[in-house]
C-alpha cells in the first residue's frame, strides 16, 4: 500500500498535545486590533483545543499526528 499524504495546511494550522488533544490558534487577532479590549486580546492569543465534533475532520488530514512533535 502506498503511504497517506499529510495535508501540509493542515500540519501548519494545528498542533498535537502530549494527550494527543489538537490545538488550534483563535480566529480575529491578524488586525484592527485597536477597538478590543485587553482581556479579549490575551484570551484570542492563547492556543484553543479543537472541540469533539472538528477532531475527526482534522485528525483525516493529519495520518501521521501520533508522531507530530
Amino acid at each position: 500500500m502506498p503511504k497517506m499524504k499529510t495535508h501540509k495546511s493542515a500540519a501548519k494550522r494545528y498542533k498535537i498535545t502530549g494527550s494527543g488533544k489538537i490545538e488550534r490558534r483563535h480566529a480575529g487577532i491578524g488586525h484592527l486590533l485597536q477597538h478590543k479590549s485587553e482581556s479579549r486580546k490575551r484570551k484570542i492569543f492563547k492556543n484553543a483545543v479543537v472541540s469533539e465534533t472538528h477532531t475527526k475532520l482534522v485528525s483525516k488530514e493529519l495520518p501521521y499526528k501520533k508522531y507530530a512533535r
